[in-house]
């Protein structure tokens, strides 16, 4: 087998929209009154963009290797993330062999431990694991979940997050999660209209069509206690990331306390196997749902899978399309995937990335068969404008 070197590491921003689901236009189910952490601040509690959810924008990676094959991949992390790539991460990528990714990966995260370890650094280290996977396929002419070692299923089955779970079951799904819209700091009349969206959607499901609540960070102990536990009534699936990601304490001690048979799970905002391992040690949840694209790519979250696996514990990660499909498909303990309804009322099924992303499948029915093209089987949109805003020049060896 020929072996190939990588040309070059490129990282480019992109804004509109596509690939970055915090950068919604206004009006859209994703940023309506979204219970946050801020919305302890009245200011900040109708919109999450309102705080600065937007300010980063897509980040896009390109890696080339010598031959000119490019693999890419796509995360959020703007340009934050973009100087990180060019100006720190490229020196262990650009010469490296493309089949080296476990050692590139320790040596990107070795050396940001100073200044990293989590958020915006672990966003550039995946997106530029995601992209040399991709690479990888591309040049054995192999999708991405061969590499990793074959499917263990024959399709993806979905739960759909949006505001409409009514609308999800129609479509095929196996659940709907809402996202929930008032905190603490909204008092009782808040909590009613939470318990009163969730009754309301109860009324339009099937009993066995799941519903779960993201709390997205927003909650404290005692107010997830009783929202968890007055959602019962509802027959409410999950609660999901209600504390804010660092409160280990306090997921262990929700999950003692919300009603049998109701799961805790997050994960969303946690990054590395070193923060999973509290999490799963510390007993906080029932599903973990690590980000692919912020968690440490596709090289870390295999070995927080086997460190879940071993724990009994399940791994959903949060959605993010086609990087996350590839892993779920070969994972025994991710019996089923996440979908993000990007449509702004909820009540169409269309690709997460687009415009930015060609080639990307979707659920139909709420199953998906993962495509075999190479690598992670999708294009950028030559339409969509990149910005290259740090442009390195290569060391010389």
């Amino acid at each position: 087998m020929t072996k190939h070197t990588i040309r070059e590491v490129r990282a480019y921003v992109f804004r509109g929209g596509g690939g970055d689901y915090h950068d919604q236009g206004a009006g859209h189910w994703i940023d309506d009154h979204i219970a946050t952490p801020m919305a302890k601040y009245p200011e900040y509690r109708k919109s999450r963009q309102s705080f600065g959810l937007n300010v980063l924008g897509t980040l896009v990676v390109e890696v080339e290797a010598d031959n000119g094959v490019i693999g890419f991949a796509v995360t959020t992390g703007g340009e934050p993330a973009a100087w990180i790539v060019e100006k720190h991460l490229a020196r262990f990528v650009e010469r490296a062999e493309a089949e080296d990714i476990e050692k590139i990966w320790d040596q990107m995260y070795l050396s940001t431990l100073f200044y990293g370890r989590k958020g915006i650094v672990l966003n550039a280290i995946s997106c530029v694991d995601l992209a040399l996977w991709d690479l990888l396929g591309k040049l054995r002419e192999e999708p991405v979940f061969h590499l990793l070692g074959g499917a263990v299923r024959d399709e993806l089955v979905f739960y759909a997050t949006g505001s409409r779970p009514d609308l999800a079951q129609e479509m095929g799904f196996i659940g709907g999660k809402l996202p929930l819209h008032h905190g603490p700091a909204e008092g009782d009349e808040g909590m009613g209209s939470n318990l009163a969206l969730l009754a309301d959607m109860r009324s339009r499901t099937k009993n066995d069509f799941w519903l779960m609540y993201d709390c997205w960070m927003s909650l404290d102990l005692e107010y997830a206690v009783r929202l968890a536990k007055s959602a019962s009534d509802y027959s409410l699936k999950w609660i999901e990331e209600a504390l804010p990601p660092d409160d280990y304490w306090g997921y262990a001690e929700l999950k003692r306390r919300v009603p049998s048979g109701m799961l805790v799970t997050t994960g969303e905002h946690e990054a590395t196997r070193w923060g999973f391992r509290l999490l799963l040690e510390n007993n906080c949840a029932d599903i973990l749902q690590p980000d692919v694209g912020w968690c440490g790519g596709i090289s870390e979250l295999k070995k927080i899978s086997d460190l879940a696996d071993s724990h009994g514990v399940l791994v959903v990660p949060h959605g993010s399309s086609v990087y996350s499909y590839h892993f779920v498909v070969n994972r025994h303990n991710s019996p089923f995937s996440e979908f993000l309804m990007m449509a702004p009322a909820a009540d169409k099924v269309i690709p997460m990335f687009a415009p930015l992303l060609l080639d990307e499948p979707i659920p139909v029915n709420g199953r998906l068969i993962v495509p075999d093209a190479p690598g992670f089987g999708v294009r950028l949109n030559p339409e969509c404008k990149l910005h290259r805003p740090y442009h390195h020049v290569r060391e010389s060896k």
